[in-house]
């Protein structure tokens, strides 16, 4: 599904991403796990295509980020550490906007809502101005937002970073539901969370990549 390769970022002089190699196979939750600085969160946009690599190179589904940016960003939805949610609309206005964007029909559109609400839990919550949610909800609105081209690939950046640990289990359950059928990347730097989720774990420290396998190795 994905394939990296000698994956590289330079900013100026300051190596961020040193040479990562990886492959990540269709239904996968693989977390990469390491400190704050480690460079998560750099190759993280590179694999999405927020980032160009100083070197090296990213396949997915065998299609190269350098001959198809765009048909690599299609089959992607990605979720950073802090979502860009337009704070005051309401919900429902706000994923409706959305699904415009990604050109869905009327019937569609109402299918694919309602979907991303039983999904991602937001049925309480779809009329609620998204400034006045908690951070924990605001990151379940920040799902759906990636969810909605229904990507095969979702690539998410400290998913629960700042939420108390009631939310920290709700997300943890919706990352795992919608495991059973995605390939997930996440980032973390808690060990118990990439336990917690993932089926396997890349461990990176100064942007190289120190140990790779599943979870229970």
């Amino acid at each position: 599904m994905i394939h990296v390769d000698n994956l590289t970022k330079y900013y100026d002089d300051f190596c961020a991403v040193d040479q990562i190699s990886l492959n990540v196979e269709r239904g996968e939750i693989v977390g990469l796990l390491g400190p704050n600085g480690a460079g998560k969160t750099t190759t993280l946009r590179m694999l999405t295509g927020y980032f160009t690599p100083s070197a090296g190179d990213i396949r997915v589904k065998d299609v190269s980020v350098y001959d198809d940016p765009l048909a690599v960003k299609k089959v992607i939805g990605y979720l950073p550490e802090s979502a860009p949610l337009y704070q005051g609309m309401l919900v429902y206005d706000y994923l409706s906007h959305l699904a415009d964007i990604h050109g869905l029909s009327k019937s569609a559109k109402e299918k694919r809502l309602g979907e991303l609400a039983d999904m991602c839990s937001l049925r309480g919550i779809m009329h609620q101005t998204i400034e006045t949610l908690s951070k924990g909800l605001k990151q379940r609105v920040g799902l759906a937002h990636a969810m909605m081209s229904d990507p095969e690939i979702l690539v998410l950046d400290e998913p629960t970073s700042g939420l108390d640990p009631n939310q920290i289990v709700e997300i943890r359950e919706i990352i795992r539901t919608i495991g059973k059928e995605k390939t997930v990347i996440l980032s973390t730097h808690i060990l118990s969370e990439a336990e917690a989720t993932c089926d396997r774990i890349v461990i990176i420290n100064n942007g190289k990549i120190i140990a790779d396998g599943s979870t229970q190795d």
